[in-house]
């Protein structure tokens, strides 16, 4: 990388990574929680992919009874904290809030869940969860992201002896690693991990599961299997100049911003994101707040076609991102570092040249294909991991798998909800 962006100081960095979403504070929690109207259908609680009762734990912060509170929500979800800043609530319960027919502010789930949940950590997690007696069997999960974490902590009330296989030397997944560091830090994946271990459950890093164990010598050992592997490696452009020093994945990307060494992080001053995802959104925004003097994100279809959320949007143009709209790219330009990204218009068929020094690739991830079908009896469908969908069991009976292994990709909370409900699959299974 020829031309790197200035680096800020240190007070700037930590201003340009404070969360976005700040928590309430005593007074202020209870004055929310006090607005809600306790709806008889919840509309709420039906829009939250993992079910949470809503109005129930708003009604115990309202009443003072934060460990109720904490009770509620990891009845449902045990990835609490992340969701409570990362989950995009404003589509989902804040989005089904009565609130919005009446052209008022929805209540403030999020922060309400974050404010209890932190209360909770605070606490030093007390042991509020029901048990059920030790059943004398064993389950591995492979993968300590959402969907592991949650078939890990369930599995462990329901009796289970659990062993999560980490491939990674710090566990958490996505949660850890790909979520940006203005939303959620390392250490609330990390508490989130904390409490799962203290429900008993081991997790062994650094063991890549097909090298450092064999997935017959797993399959030999447990008397089930989970897989929350997520997905692979993303996905490349197939274009010239593709190894050129300057261009980059997304994933790999936030993972190194998220180590909060914001210093070591070089990143061009003309920066161009292309994809239009969420984690494009991330990714563009992450390279404003750490120097870059010009960002763009290129997009090869309209406006209206875009996975990002509106609200992810409107941050990253209030950051001052620029968007390229049915925009293809057609060859990375350089001699050994990255100069120019030439584009075609697909609505002209116009060429042009943006004028670039970092090309972060943000068009999503592959799955762990040859992984997944080294599984007797594992399958995939539309580049998917194969399971019925009401028990999260795959071809092989003793094999189950959530998340995107399953999904393709959709919200972490999607993958925390996977995990609990495969998590069930596996104890009907157990118990025949």
């Amino acid at each position: 990388m020829k031309n790197i962006a200035p680096k800020l100081t240190a007070e700037q960095y930590a201003k340009n990574f404070s969360e976005i979403h700040r928590p309430f504070n005593k007074n202020g929690a209870l004055q929310e929680a006090n607005r809600c109207l306790f709806c008889y259908d919840s509309p709420c609680t039906k829009a939250c992919p993992t079910h949470i009762d809503i109005p129930a734990f708003i009604k115990k912060i309202a009443t003072g009874n934060l460990l109720g509170s904490a009770k509620t929500i990891l009845n449902s979800n045990w990835i609490a904290l992340t969701f409570a800043k990362a989950c995009p609530v404003k589509v989902l319960c804040e989005g089904a809030c009565v609130y919005n027919n009446e052209n008022e502010k929805p209540i403030e789930i999020g922060r309400l869940q974050r404010y209890a949940i932190d209360a909770y950590f605070e606490n030093g997690m007390p042991d509020i969860f029901e048990r059920q007696p030790k059943k004398n069997k064993s389950v591995a999960v492979v993968g300590s992201g959402p969907a592991g974490l949650a078939c890990s902590a369930e599995l462990s009330l329901l009796g289970y002896d659990v062993t999560v296989f980490e491939a990674s030397s710090v566990p958490g997944g996505l949660d850890t690693w790909g979520i940006a560091p203005y939303k959620t830090k390392r250490e609330d994946s990390l508490k989130e991990v904390a409490l799962v271990e203290k429900l008993g459950v081991k997790i062994k890093t650094d063991t890549l599961v097909g090298k450092d164990i064999s997935t017959e010598k797993l399959l030999n050992s447990f008397d089930a299997v989970f897989l929350g592997i997520g997905l692979g490696e993303s996905r490349d452009l197939n274009i010239p100049g593709e190894n050129l020093k300057g261009v980059f994945s997304a994933l790999n990307f936030i993972a190194k911003v998220k180590e909060e060494k914001w210093s070591n992080v070089d990143i061009g001053k003309r920066v161009v994101v292309i994809g239009a995802g969420n984690t494009a959104i991330d990714a563009a925004t992450e390279s404003v707040r750490l120097g870059a003097q010009e960002v763009s994100i290129v997009y090869r279809a309209s406006k209206e076609k875009m996975r990002a959320y509106y609200f992810e949007v409107e941050l990253a143009k209030k950051d001052g991102v620029r968007f390229y709209f049915n925009s293809i790219p057609k060859e990375i330009l350089g001699n050994d570092f990255v100069e120019a990204l030439k584009c075609v218009n697909s609505l002209s068929n116009d060429e042009f040249v943006i004028d670039v020094d970092t090309v972060i690739k943000a068009i999503g991830q592959n799955p762990k294909t040859d992984f997944i079908l080294s599984i007797p009896g594992v399958e995939l469908n539309a580049n998917k991991l194969k399971v019925n969908p009401q028990t999260y069991q795959t071809g092989n009976e003793k094999v189950f798998a959530g998340g995107d292994a399953i999904n393709g990709g959709k919200e972490v909370v999607n993958a925390a909800y996977d995990g609990k409900m495969a998590a069930h699959g596996i104890d009907k299974f157990l118990q025949k």
